[in-house]
């Protein structure tokens, strides 16, 4: 398969021009200023164990595991992923306060995605 430098070229001059369209209208494509910095050398990180869609309660409508502000000690579930119709309880590394759930109920996660910070 051979790639036509034509077309190239037309797609590169087109997100060239898309980019000096952004900049008359005063959109910068700054990721620091999109993402809210964060300090995370006091937190402690609970990250997913596997793929799967991650559940924040044991049943639809149902009492959330964590909640921000909520107290868990080690071991305590904080949420559910599912994975090949199996229900992985994913319990917290360590005691402390939740700071931030990072996912919504339902949402797809990736191995090693950050899921709560404890505090």
């Amino acid at each position: 398969m051979e790639i036509d430098k034509k077309i190239i070229i037309k797609l590169v001059q087109a997100l060239e021009d898309l980019k000096k369209s952004l900049k008359d209208v005063g959109i910068e494509n700054n990721d620091s200023a999109i993402q809210e910095e964060i300090d995370l050398s006091d937190k402690i990180i609970v990250k997913s164990p596997i793929v799967g869609t991650a559940y924040l309660a044991p049943e639809p409508g149902g009492k959330k595991f964590a909640e921000v502000g909520k107290k868990i000690k080690k071991g305590d579930t904080v949420m559910i992923i599912e994975a090949m119709k199996t229900m992985n309880h994913v319990p917290s590394t360590s005691d402390g306060v939740v700071k931030e759930i990072c996912v919504e109920d339902g949402q797809p996660v990736e191995f090693d995605q950050k899921i709560v910070i404890l505090e």
